[in-house]
């Protein structure tokens, strides 16, 4: 199990039963939003009506191609691992790292909708990498 270094996603291994088991990655944190960073997507659109997270990320922060090659590592450590893994983080990230799992642009991660508190599950069709369930609730 891996989990992100935030505090909320400690919070939900614990919940589910598996906090002491968690490994901390730093690579699950959330997507750094820089300047826009706990601002909504309507107040930010009232100053760039035609700003889009996915193409033109967080002045300051990341953009989709740097939260993409934190979501790669991820991924090579999850392939890499003997036997089922169990990620533990935040929407934006995870939809990136979702997009990366099928062979996506990072930026594709705006295609897959996924609310708080939900269950997604990746994984495979004979060779083909694939999503078996997706925005599940809790």
């Amino acid at each position: 199990m891996l989990t992100s270094p935030l505090r909320r996603a400690a919070e939900t291994c614990a919940l589910v039963g598996f906090g002491a088991e968690a490994v901390t990655d730093p690579d699950l944190r959330e997507w750094d939003y820089g300047d826009y960073e706990g601002r909504t997507t309507a107040d930010i659109r009232a100053e760039r009506p035609d700003w889009s997270l996915w193409r033109d990320g967080g002045p300051g922060g990341e953009q989709a191609d740097d939260v993409r090659r934190r979501v790669e590592r991820v991924l090579a450590r999850a392939r890499a691992a003997p036997g089922d893994v169990l990620l533990v983080a935040h929407g934006h990230v995870l939809r990136v790292l979702t997009a990366r799992w099928l062979g996506l642009r990072a930026r594709d991660g705006a295609l897959f909708a996924l609310d708080p508190g939900t269950l997604g599950v990746l994984g495979w069709e004979r060779e083909t990498a694939v999503i078996r369930r997706w925005n599940v609730p809790g």
